[in-house]
């Protein structure tokens, strides 16, 4: 291997590198997105549930209490809107956990491969003895 190997070996390896940190970030940035979709759902959750509940709850209860009595009307309506917002958590925590690690399991895959290509090529030009 002579200097103008080295020198082109030098810089295949940190254009590798730059494409490398590139394919990182990509795929960083796309998990990301699809983290914060499961995140969106949780907060949405969380102002549905308080929004919603304050004026529906009258609503409901008002209308219930007409058939029945009205502490059975409130817990009825109260229930209602607990498995609504446990649905709506549960469907947020679920799109949180299918965007999966958040680490860019890819590129780290890449340059596992690289190093190894590496190292079995300048295996290969090591002069013998």
């Amino acid at each position: 291997m002579d200097a103008n190997d080295l020198k082109q070996l030098s810089q295949d390896l940190v254009l590798l590198v730059r494409k490398e940190l590139e394919l990182a970030r990509d795929e960083m940035s796309e998990k990301a997105k699809s983290a914060g979709a499961g995140v969106g759902m949780l907060s949405g959750s969380a102002l549905t549930g308080l929004m919603t509940l304050g004026s529906l709850t009258a609503l409901l209860i008002l209308a219930l209490s007409m058939a029945m009595a009205p502490w059975l009307a409130a817990l009825i309506v109260t229930l209602l809107w607990g498995a609504v917002t446990a649905f709506l958590a549960l469907s947020g925590k679920k799109k949180i956990q299918d965007a999966g690690s958040l680490l860019p399991e890819q590129t780290i895959e890449n340059v596992k491969e690289d190093i190894a290509w590496a190292k079995s090529g300048m295996k290969d030009d090591a002069p013998s003895r």
